[in-house]
């Protein structure tokens, strides 16, 4: 099961990163004759967080989401306060246990999806304490 390890404010003083920016696409599949310098700088702040109050970066342990594009050691973008909506995946605190996990809300209940075959569904019990603690926006893949 994917597990949640140690969010950490992003702090709005600091920049998340500064990169430089290419001015023109790179290719993918043959090689281009594209220009081969880099203009200015991107602030990442600017394109991967709407509001750097509510936001944290999460890390991942465990591969239940491989099929969301999300595995072991990533990073997620994690917004707090976006609505959660049915399809979304989301860090869920079930009954005091962090996971990641897709939301789906069913005419029979919530039920916290693994985007990997090998995890079974998990169906929450109308008892259960659930906490949907924030909303995926983005995935820091390592390749």
């Amino acid at each position: 099961m994917g597990v949640i390890i140690g969010p950490r404010v992003i702090d709005a003083g600091s920049s998340l990163l500064s990169v430089l920016i290419s001015p023109v696409p790179v290719a993918a599949g043959y090689p281009s004759p594209a220009q081969d310098y880099f203009d200015g700088r991107i602030d990442l702040n600017e394109h991967l967080i709407k509001d750097i109050t509510s936001t944290y970066v999460v890390r991942v342990s465990g591969d239940s989401m491989e099929g969301a594009g999300i595995s072991d050691g990533d990073e997620l973008i994690v917004n707090r306060a976006l609505e959660p909506r049915d399809g979304c995946v989301v860090v869920a605190v079930l009954d005091g246990e962090l996971t990641v996990k897709r939301l789906r809300l069913t005419a029979s209940g919530v039920v916290l999806q693994a985007d990997n075959p090998r995890y079974p569904d998990i169906r929450v019990p109308a008892l259960a304490d659930l906490v949907i603690w924030g909303v995926a926006t983005r995935c820091l893949h390592h390749v």
